[in-house]
């Protein structure tokens, strides 16, 4: 299983962008990356300047977006949907879509719910679980 650090996980948002930019080829993973990236052009100057926002620090506390998690938690998602992993997320994304009329705005509902999994998982010192998780999107699915 493919575990970046926080910095490998940025760089390859900074090196997708600089590789589309340059016009040369990427590879699977960064084709999924500039599709995301593309989708949130309110983050290139951000992917313009790795030397200033490659150890920026986004606090949630202070209301701040971290434009890093926010583009791999699409790519999560995109992973997640492409195996159909947990099982029964494609249907409910599916039913997502239909409720918000487009895929992005689905994501961005998934996304509450992996979250929240996540946080669940944190604060209970467990391993995310999907019950949790497949709870949350039945609740944004009604």
């Amino acid at each position: 299983m493919f575990n970046p650090t926080r910095d490998q996980a940025r760089q390859l948002f900074f090196y997708t962008w600089e590789k589309y930019n340059k016009q040369e080829t990427l590879s699977g993973i960064e084709t999924i990356a500039l599709e995301i990236i593309l989708l949130h052009p309110e983050y290139h100057p951000i992917l313009d300047n790795p030397e200033r926002y490659l150890d920026q620090g986004y606090s949630p506390e202070m209301g701040d977006t971290n434009p890093f998690l926010h583009m791999s938690m699409h790519v999560a998602i995109k992973e997640q949907l492409s195996i159909n992993q947990p099982i029964g997320i494609c249907d409910r994304f599916e039913q997502l879509q239909n409720i918000t009329g487009n895929e992005h705005d689905a994501t961005h509902r998934v996304m509450e719910c992996l979250a929240e999994m996540i946080w669940q998982a944190q604060r209970h010192n467990t391993a995310p679980d999907a019950v949790i998780y497949l709870d949350c999107l039945d609740k944004q699915t009604k």
